[in-house]
Parts: C-alpha cells; structure tokens; sequence
C-alpha cells in the first residue's frame, strides 16, 4: 500500500472532496391527484400508478 512521504494539507484534502455531494431525489407529480411522487413509484395519496388503480388506499 502506498504511503505518502509528506502530509496532504487540510486545503488540498477538501479540494478533493468538493464534489461528494448528495443528490436531490427527483420528484414527478402523479398523473392522477397531482401529488408530488418519487419517480416509478405507486403513489401514496391515490394508489395509482402509470393511470391503473394498483393499490387500495384507505381515507383518514
């Protein structure tokens, strides 16, 4: 395993790390109530998904 013969600085360290970011998830908006829903998902408020009734989902 390689060893470094100097010390890296806190700078270039964080330089380095820069880009580790973390991404936003998408969001898409159902096609039947509107409601924001992640991406290939049967959504919660309505329980459709692609325009088919897949889930029965219960009203509070």
């Amino acid at each position: 395993m390689a060893l470094p013969k100097t010390r890296h600085s806190q700078t270039r360290g964080r330089k380095r790390r820069t880009h580790w970011k973390v991404a936003k998830p998408a969001v898409s908006v159902c096609s039947n109530c509107e409601a924001p829903v992640l991406p290939h998902r049967v959504c919660t408020a309505c329980g459709f998904y692609k325009g088919q009734k897949v889930l029965a989902v219960r009203e509070a």
